[in-house]
């Protein structure tokens, strides 16, 4: 078993599943929620990442193969994704590359939209390429949701990683991930408008 990520809600480690390598999540217990309500909480929050990765996955869009689902200790055994993290990516390729891997990753954004599912935590830190496909992962502050205001943030979340994280690049990823993004969905332009208020407001806030 080793460790590669520890954060507030849960540990990811790389083991070993009946002779694959394999990624398991498990969600941590909370010493300062009420045990049933923790137990719960977590339970359902296991649920839900699997559902939301199923249902991602059947219209489209890659992600890791779930192998088992251990509810009891709150752990999601799936498939090992060993490829190139889009975060390096967008950062160390040529021009064509970056606008190729951008409206490809908006038209699977588009994708989840169109069938309500946001994903909750839109980073490229969050997307890894392999064999030509970008697989999404992480979905476990994602929910189903055809509000706008959601899918609005989703994008917006989206654009503030893209800022911190490409910002050399940014007009060209943002720019050919929107055109991806139109191509799938049919209310690519509300949500878009939706992004534009999201930021409006952050800025009143910040003042």
């Amino acid at each position: 078993m080793q460790l590669i990520y520890r954060g507030a809600e849960s540990i990811l480690y790389i083991d070993d599943f009946e002779g694959e390598k394999v990624l398991v999540k498990e969600r941590i217990k909370k010493s300062y929620r009420i045990p049933q309500i923790d137990e719960k909480l977590r339970k359902y929050r296991t649920r839900e990442e699997v559902k939301l990765m199923t249902a991602a996955r059947s219209v489209g869009v890659p992600t890791p193969n779930i192998l088992q689902v251990d509810e009891e200790n709150h752990r999601i055994i799936m498939q090992f994704v060993d490829g190139e993290r889009v975060k390096e990516l967008l950062n160390s390729s040529d021009e064509k590359t970056v606008e190729k891997t951008c409206i490809e990753i908006g038209k699977l954004v588009g994708k989840l939209h169109e069938n309500g599912i946001v994903h909750g935590d839109l980073t490229t830190s969050n997307m890894i390429l392999k064999d030509d496909k970008i697989f999404f992962i992480d979905f476990g502050l994602g929910s189903f949701s055809k509000r706008l205001e959601d899918q609005g943030t989703d994008l917006n979340l989206l654009l503030e990683a893209l800022k911190a994280t490409h910002f050399k690049v940014l007009n060209i990823c943002w720019s050919n991930i929107v055109k991806g993004y139109k191509k799938e969905y049919k209310f690519a332009d509300r949500v878009l408008e939706k992004v534009v208020e999201i930021e409006k407001r952050a800025r009143y806030m910040v003042r």
